[in-house]
């Protein structure tokens, strides 16, 4: 299936043919489904920490945090287009030469466009709005209500506006002040002053597409006086992009390599599961992972960064244990008594429940990246929850998992995803060292087998892709797991422009 010429091709992208033909392998194989056991829930691997053992925490890692190098890890490429998807349908569907806006509301039953609509003076970005209306539709004040509406998400969204459409979501203005409207961006700034510092310096590190550097730079230098006189704190910024060579090749629906209309081989981007390079890259002792759009205004923010100093207050408590653990079974010390206490803090902290018997097994079991992740209550959204799950070795592990890994024409497995307590919002905090201060080289914990087989086009042809494990899926699937449940009210990602409504989006509301 393969010429010589694809070779060339797979070679260039820093690709290697044993890796295409691997990957052209899994598509004609398929990806198993996870199977899930039962789903993770409060005493059965998730913990519920008191308020006196979170003070303790959060003690903890305020007295320890200027020891330690610290970075937050902020996934931040995805594209701001899906938060204005009702907002396309209403450009693509709206003709009001036929009728008026009221009446293709209510005929479609459209409550997020009629939302949108009567709350325009609410979002941060009105005002710049306005002003490019005023640029490009000098007939904007005699027009109806619906062409109003028209003009206003064209000149939201497309170029000879604000290009919304084309920017990531990090750039979109989130929240209105006073004096000045501030992105996604600013707000993960501004929150990791509050808990991802060392002496007052804050360093952050985002994952952009390539495409979208400069803007961000140019954020940067236009909001880091502000933010860093508002918070007494330098900070440090760092980028990376999504690694070519982590690309997968795209196949037709029979698993023959998809070719463009010059007959060259097409790659994908294969999801963030491709991050564990970026990731693995990051040197620092603590490392806090959260997706660019989960911010909130800062009045809120004390809120969340209280949690995310408990989370890591958790991970050095435990790490701190392992480490002595560590430091025994490595100079062959271990009494009795100390392998039974290990036993028990692996059954009973990290939720391992297949202990092997020999030292040098149970070194090597506790002698692992650890992930603190925090879980909220299932309210029904959308996402990957925490599930115990066997893997092909019939080992029971505490594993994130996404609805896609599921095989959801079982009706038993999907008893059990309905029966979820809690769902993973993407709140880690990550310990990459081992006990004697080196870094973890984080390809070697995760599980390949895990991933997605989705079906999409291109060109107007179907097309099958491949995506990686997911970053905190498969691509941890080997890490030391601790789940410990926060409260909804630390989860605030933006997935509509309409969540911006929200009370924790808007300052002083």
């Amino acid at each position: 299936m393969l010429q010589k010429k694809d070779v060339q091709q797979i070679e260039k992208r820093g690709l290697t043919l044993k890796q295409v033909v691997s990957q052209l392998e899994t598509f004609a194989k398929g990806i198993p489904p996870m199977h899930i056991v039962t789903a993770a829930s409060i005493g059965n691997g998730i913990e519920q920490i008191s308020e006196t053992s979170k003070r303790d925490l959060i003690s903890l890692y305020d007295e320890i945090k200027s020891k330690k190098t610290i970075v937050k890890f902020v996934p931040a490429s995805g594209a701001a287009t899906r938060m204005f998807k009702f907002l396309f349908e209403f450009l693509e569907g709206f003709n009001p030469e036929e009728e008026t806006f009221n009446k293709y509301v209510k005929k479609g039953n459209l409550k997020q466009l009629d939302l949108f609509a009567s709350s325009l003076k609410e979002f941060a970005f009105v005002n710049e709005v306005r002003k490019k209306i005023r640029e490009n539709y000098p007939e904007y004040k005699q027009s109806k209500k619906g062409v109003r509406l028209q003009y206003f998400v064209k000149s939201m969204l497309e170029k000879q506006g604000l290009n919304f459409a084309n920017l990531p979501k990090g750039l979109i203005p989130f929240h209105k002040y006073t004096k000045y409207a501030t992105t996604a961006f600013e707000e993960q700034l501004y929150e990791s002053a509050l808990y991802a510092t060392s002496k007052s310096d804050a360093y952050l590190h985002f994952t952009f597409s390539e495409a979208h550097v400069q803007h961000f730079k140019e954020e940067f230098e236009a909001v880091k006086n502000r933010v860093s006189k508002k918070t007494k704190t330098e900070f440090h910024i760092s980028y990376s992009f999504q690694k070519r060579e982590t690309d997968t090749l795209a196949v037709t629906p029979d698993n023959k390599p998809f070719r463009d209309e010059n007959d060259a081989l097409v790659f994908r981007p294969s999801g963030h599961g491709a991050l564990l390079e970026n990731l693995n890259e990051v040197e620092a002792d603590i490392v806090f992972i959260k997706n660019i759009d989960n911010v909130t205004a800062q009045e809120y923010s004390e809120n969340s960064a209280e949690y995310k100093k408990m989370l890591a207050g958790k991970l050095l408590s435990v790490q701190e244990k392992a480490f002595k653990f560590l430091e025994l079974l490595n100079a062959s010390k271990a009494k009795e008594e100390d392998i039974s206490e290990i036993k028990s803090f692996l059954w009973n902290e990290l939720s391992i429940k297949d202990i092997p018997s020999s030292s040098k097994e149970i070194f090597e079991l506790l002698n692992r990246p650890i992930r603190v992740c925090g879980m909220v209550k299932n309210t029904g959204a959308p996402g990957g929850g925490p599930f115990w799950v066997k893997d092909a070795n019939g080992a029971t592990t505490l594993q994130i998992v996404e609805m896609a890994q599921i095989d959801t024409t079982d009706s038993r497995q999907m008893n059990l995803v309905n029966e979820a307590t809690h769902f993973n919002p993407v709140d880690l905090v990550c310990g990459v060292k081992d006990f004697k201060g080196n870094k973890f080289n984080l390809t070697q914990f995760s599980n390949p087998d895990t991933g997605f087989i989705s079906n999409k086009s291109q060109y107007g042809r179907p097309l099958k892709a491949l995506e990686l494990p997911g970053l905190w899926n498969g691509a941890m699937a080997h890490w030391n797991t601790i789940l410990v449940e926060v409260p909804l009210s630390t989860f605030n990602p933006v997935k509509t422009v309409n969540d911006l409504l929200h009370k924790e989006h808007r300052p002083n509301a």
